[in-house]
């Protein structure tokens, strides 16, 4: 073989290349049993290490344990959501002119041709689906939206353990969209109302009602925005926004901090579709209290 002029010739044989990558393999199957070892003989996170990040720490107030050790909030829920209730609104509305049985010449036409002109009632009737919390279970007064009342012909309550009152709206207070509903003395621990100023962005929630009607749920999330304003052109007030869901049949329901109290009362939402993207609002419950005392003269 000859080289090019100024090099020495290289040369390298079959023995030596398989030599070579023998050692490679070799030298791969070492670091990976070194790695392997390290992984598995790892010590244990100390006291110290452990201290460092604490799940349970992302609880405000220290952990809330469950059957398993790991943090829950199903202790919080067994205690609140009895005075969550589910409320359904019949109610009568107008029903919008026909386009064609209002107009002379067409009912001429069917005269004409013997034919009877279809009675159509002037009102339509539907049934809505909202939620409510028990303010006050001695007097049996329940908390909820007004917008959900509207053109109520007949309103029922019915509790997370399937019994279900007919109620009657005792008043509303408007500049909140909050009202008050009455039904007969029930036996449960009411919901307490806190103090919404005391509320900060980042604090956690969670909200619970009769999303879509499918029943009692409860999602968890933020404390978005407080004194949120722009909402309902305005005419809602300061609220406060969430990111937990809040969707139809949420109306009415609480928001609930950690601590088991009302914050808010869920009103509003914004979305594309009528369905939750992450943006709820709530009635303050600072200006709940206010509704109830309105109403009810309730101090």
């Amino acid at each position: 073989m000859s080289a090019a002029p100024g090099h020495a010739p290289s040369t390298i044989d079959s023995a030596s290349t398989s030599r070579i990558g023998r050692r490679l393999h070799w030298a791969t199957l070492l670091l990976a049993g070194s790695l392997l070892t390290a992984c598995v003989t790892s010590p244990s996170p100390t006291s110290t290490d452990s201290a460092r990040f604490d799940p349970t720490s992302l609880i405000k107030g220290g952990p809330i344990p469950g059957s398993q050790g790991y943090p829950t909030l199903a202790p919080l829920l067994r205690r609140v959501t009895p005075a969550v209730v589910n409320i359904t609104v019949d109610s009568r509305i107008p029903r919008e002119e026909h386009p064609f049985l209002d107009d002379p010449d067409f009912r001429h036409f069917l005269d004409r041709m013997g034919l009877p002109v279809p009675e159509i009632d002037p009102a339509e009737r539907r049934r809505s689906q909202g939620s409510g919390i028990i303010v006050d279970a001695a007097r049996g007064y329940v908390m909820t939206n007004d917008h959900l009342l509207k053109d109520a012909t007949r309103i029922q309550v019915t509790l997370k353990d399937r019994r279900t009152f007919e109620a009657r709206r005792l008043g509303a207070d408007s500049g909140s969209d909050l009202a008050i509903l009455e039904i007969p003395p029930v036996s449960l621990r009411p919901l307490p109302l806190g103090d919404s100023d005391r509320l900060e962005v980042g604090d956690f929630v969670v909200a619970i009602g009769n999303p879509f009607g499918l029943g009692q749920t409860a999602t968890l999330g933020i404390v978005s925005a407080v004194g949120r304003s722009g909402v309902g052109g305005s005419r809602l007030g300061k609220l406060i926004q969430t990111d937990a869901s809040i969707n139809p049949g949420n109306s009415g329901g609480p928001l609930v901090n950690l601590a088991g109290e009302v914050v808010g009362i869920n009103t509003a939402l914004i979305g594309p579709t009528g369905g939750n993207v992450g943006i709820g609002f709530a009635v303050p419950s600072n200006r709940a209290r206010a509704a109830l005392r309105a109403v009810t003269g309730r101090h």
